[in-house]
């Protein structure tokens, strides 16, 4: 027989010692538990939320005594015997304030030896873990302010530039924009711009004496190609925000006109996905007031340093959050948090037009954040009910002097954080959603196939292992327990993989695996098979083996490489249970390559090496 050498077996070892540890964490079922974290990313999660935690719990008389609250450096956590008791403990920590974001969860149990070299076990996915659910729904009304608001610039700046002088230029609650002149031929002038450059709008002129008002309202067709848009970004921007949360499989599609359906499979920080996904956190720039120029419409702000009170800006918004191409968090000169923002071509432009002529003016940056409050009130049975109510706060962030004009690259500063920087920069890179959005429903999915089709697919992969291993160990005797080791051992591996990759483990999935083992026993099929055929041609046993394992090798790569090209298009193209299939497919064609191959010639050789010219072999 061909040597095999101490560092295959070395190598064997390894991987299979690799596959064992990584595999381990999925031995240990997690707790349920309920998870508390600050609405504020810059609160500090210390031993005051803990006491105040712990006094509601207190309060509550829970059947089990009162839980323990363990501090963790984002969140606190409150780790549960059963999952009727999550749901109490849920609805009494609810109440405690509008400051908290209370989620239901899964606490891992992974011993800390495990933890601290990257153990995990592996995630599942709602069909057969469940995860969490969010109805939300788009304000499209604040998706037509902001819509007209910007046409207003525009239409500002193409009267500046055409010196067309007018009295005021505003927007009405309906939406509606109104521009008013006191003279006839700029009253002409205006009309012509308008309609050149405005079709979209039903445009209306009246007169009151020396007074001409011209109007431009939406027509029915462009408010709801608007609110169709607005859906659209919203739904890329959460899609891009889940990706960054790193979520395995999400589901993020739209629901009938103005909703929107998320769901993380697997998932496991709750509260973090549900205060990521429902800011709507963007920026908006603007020049701050001056007092000798009484007809610029002005608002007052607070700083976000209290010490500085407010300051008034100009209502004009030079550019938002929509605009802006990357933003990354880091430290500036001084070592305090700052997000480098980058515009897109149109926001620099826009940014560089508004800055050059207020060179010594100051640029007030305003952040401004979406934010949701629940409330409890008695319904008319006498049971609570949650109601939730949506409010906007807007501080000033940065209030600089312009020192030149600025372009598609600058800085925002005056951050309270390392932490706000990081959240910020992750806002405004995933995209700035288009109109705020609301939470209508959040819930925990159950297994949506139930328990019992959970069951029958593991039992069908069980019983696809029994079955295959009882026909090798009975068809090819000691090749056969090879076989069955090497199943054995690429099952490991698979699991080992997908929990270091975090990929999540769906029906779909198991069905994956299930075809794994068939195609992994294929393998030594084809490899026995060529022995056999090795020996009837009378060549002797031990270099029948080597023969056997030589010449199946190119058949099996050629259809393993296939398969997993097929598996790789699936992947590419499809969604959902289609790329749970997939990704399993995939790992396990490579897992049992390398079983099947290596493993099992490995253990054969062990057996027969120092066996010298044996007569027969047990095949």
């Amino acid at each position: 027989m061909k040597p095999f050498g101490i560092w295959k077996y070395l190598l064997i070892l390894i991987i299979l010692s690799f596959g064992i540890i990584y595999a381990l964490p999925n031995l240990y079922a997690p707790d349920p538990a309920v998870q508390v974290s600050y609405n504020d990313s810059t609160q500090i999660h210390d031993r005051k939320l803990q006491q105040r935690l712990t006094k509601v719990l207190e309060d509550g008389e829970l059947s089990n005594g009162v839980p323990e609250v363990e501090i963790h450096k984002k969140y606190a956590l409150i780790r549960l015997s059963s999952a009727e008791e999550q749901l109490r403990v849920k609805d009494l920590l609810s109440s405690v304030g509008d400051d908290l974001i209370v989620a239901l969860n899964l606490a891992p149990t992974t011993p800390e030896w495990l933890e601290n070299i990257g153990g995990e076990p592996l995630k599942l996915g709602l069909d057969l873990r469940g995860g969490v659910h969010f109805l939300m729904e788009v304000d499209t009304e604040t998706a037509l302010s902001n819509r007209q608001n910007g046409t207003l610039l525009d239409i500002r700046r193409k009267l500046r530039d055409e010196k067309i002088r007018y009295n005021s230029l505003f927007v009405e609650k309906d939406q509606t924009i109104r521009l008013k002149v006191t003279d006839e031929a700029v009253f002409e002038s205006a009309t012509e711009l308008l309609e050149d450059n405005y079709p979209q709008f039903v445009i209306g002129y009246t007169q009151a004496g020396d007074q001409f008002n011209i109007s431009l309202s939406l027509s029915e067709d462009e408010i709801d190609q608007i609110e169709a848009d607005a859906i659209d970004q919203n739904l890329t921007t959460l899609r891009n925000r889940v990706n960054e949360l790193g979520v395995s499989e999400p589901i993020v599609q739209r629901q009938g006109k103005k909703r929107i359906i998320v769901e993380l499979p697997g998932i496991q920080d709750t509260a973090e996905a549900k205060k990521i996904l429902g800011k709507t956190a963007t920026l908006e720039f603007h020049l701050e007031a001056e007092y000798d120029t009484p007809r610029t419409r002005k608002t007052s702000y607070p700083h976000r340093d209290t010490r500085l009170g407010v300051s008034e800006l100009q209502d004009q918004i030079i550019i938002g959050g929509d605009q802006v191409a990357t933003a990354q968090a880091s430290f500036d000169e001084s070592g305090l948090p700052q997000v480098n923002i980058t515009l897109d071509g149109a926001g620099g432009a826009r940014m560089h037009r508004a800055t050059r002529g207020n060179i010594g003016k100051r640029l007030g940056v305003l952040f401004v954040e979406q934010k949701n409050k629940t409330t409890y009130q008695r319904g008319a049975d006498g049971n609570r009910v949650a109601v939730q109510q949506t409010f906007e706060t807007k501080e000033i962030i940065s209030l600089a002097t312009i020192r030149a004009a600025l372009g598609t690259q600058f800085r925002i500063t005056g951050l309270d954080s390392p932490q706000e920087s990081s959240e910020l920069a992750l806002l405004l890179r995933a995209g700035a959603l288009a109109a705020p959005m609301r939470f209508v429903e959040e819930r925990t999915v159950g297994p949506s196939l139930g328990q019992d089709n959970i069951n029958a697919g593991i039992l069908s992969m069980q019983l696809g292992m029994t079955l295959v291993l009882l026909f090798t160990l009975f068809y090819y005797r000691v090749f056969g327990v090879a076989a069955s080791l090497a199943l054995g051992t690429n099952i490991i591996l698979l699991v080992a993989i997908m929990s270091i990759l975090s990929a999540t483990l769906t029906l779909p999935g198991i069905a994956g695996i299930v075809l794994t083992v068939g195609m992994a026993i294929d393998a030594n099929v084809l490899i026995f098979s060529r022995i056999k055929e090795e020996l009837k041609q009378g060549t002797e046993p031990l270099q029948a083996i080597d023969q056997g394992y030589d010449k199946a090798f190119l058949t099996i790569l050629d259809a393993n490489l296939t398969t997993l090209l097929v598996a790789v298009i699936l992947y590419s193209l499809g969604t959902g249970p289609i790329k749970g299939f997939s990704v399993t497919l995939s790992i396990g064609i490579l897992t049992s390559m390398f079983t099947a191959i290596v493993g099992t010639r490995g253990f054969i050789y062990l057996i027969y090496r120092n066996k010298k010219n044996p007569s027969r072999i047990a095949i």
